[in-house]
């Protein structure tokens, strides 16, 4: 713990500044295992926001990856997969064997990144979701090549701040991908779908809204609080002849599961794809 503590207060450096880093920023400063004259962020092409950041949060801007790099040992690379390559070849000149680098950016592979980097970089790859807003995200985390314990501890106690984390295998990083990175859309649409067949049975868009919320809410808090099966609970509330079944039924007509298991598998399919485009380009 102690050299984790010493690394994160060694400084870090966002580099991009759009939903994803101001998260992670707001679960670092609220948490307060790094305070914000220890967190650098840039921007390259809205200033603006920049400044929105400093004034929520008070970090520190920096305008050139000179300045960010001399003054922090972790960098996270907070860009969208298509400025992955341009980013990192702007960098490459800056990493030393003191920096860890950490990329949120969905399907860009470690070793794609180590490639442009070269000299044996430490990458460490992170697919946190969207609920890092309000530090209930679900975060899978791997190592690249050259990456030590230490840049993975490291890592893991970023996220830990913005969530739940699991470490695993790069070869299961998109499977993460599609399942939770993608997965708070998958709920989005299941509870879109709840209100719509609330509101069309009669009920008020407001009343609708509060009981399909709590209901997810309250499923989601039992799964955690009871530790219990997902499959145990169900039985639970499934009496036989009742409503509970015959709604059940219903969905097992249509095959539910089989629709999860190949949304999945399309989002970690299309995760793929992506690390795929940008090696071809590098």
């Amino acid at each position: 713990m102690p050299q984790i503590m010493e690394k994160l207060n060694s400084s870090i450096l966002f580099i991009g500044a759009g939903s994803m880093a101001e998260s992670i920023i707001k679960g670092l400063v609220y948490s307060r295992i790094v305070t914000s004259k220890h967190i650098y962020v840039m921007n390259k092409s809205n200033k603006q926001r920049l400044m929105e950041l400093k004034h929520e949060y008070d970090i520190i801007p920096v305008s050139t990856f000179e300045e960010g790099f001399r003054k922090a040992q972790i960098i996270i690379l907070a860009v969208k997969p298509a400025s992955m390559k341009e980013v990192c070849k702007e960098i490459k000149p800056l990493i030393t064997n003191q920096h860890i680098i950490i990329s949120v950016a969905a399907g860009v592979r470690t070793s794609s990144i180590e490639h442009i980097l070269g000299n044996k970089p430490e990458v460490v790859r992170a697919m946190p979701n969207t609920s890092s807003s309000i530090c209930e995200s679900a975060t899978g985390i791997s190592a690249g090549k050259y990456a030590n314990q230490l840049a993975i501890d490291v890592a893991k106690r970023i996220f830990d701040t913005v969530g739940e984390v699991i470490i695993v295998n790069e070869t299961q990083l998109d499977t993460v991908t599609g399942l939770s990175g993608s997965g708070p859309a998958y709920v989005y649409y299941l509870i879109e779908g709840l209100e719509k067949a609330g509101i069309n049975a009669g009920l008020s868009e407001e009343d609708v809204r509060k009981l399909v919320v709590q209901t997810v809410y309250g499923a989601a808090k039992m799964l955690i609080e009871l530790h219990a099966e997902p499959a145990m609970l169900r039985k639970q509330v499934t009496s036989p002849n009742g409503t509970t079944e015959a709604g059940l039924k219903v969905l097992e007509h249509y095959d539910f599961h089989d629709i999860l298991k190949k949304t999945v598998e399309r989002a970690s399919l299309r995760a793929a794809e992506i690390g795929k485009e940008l090696e071809k380009n590098l």
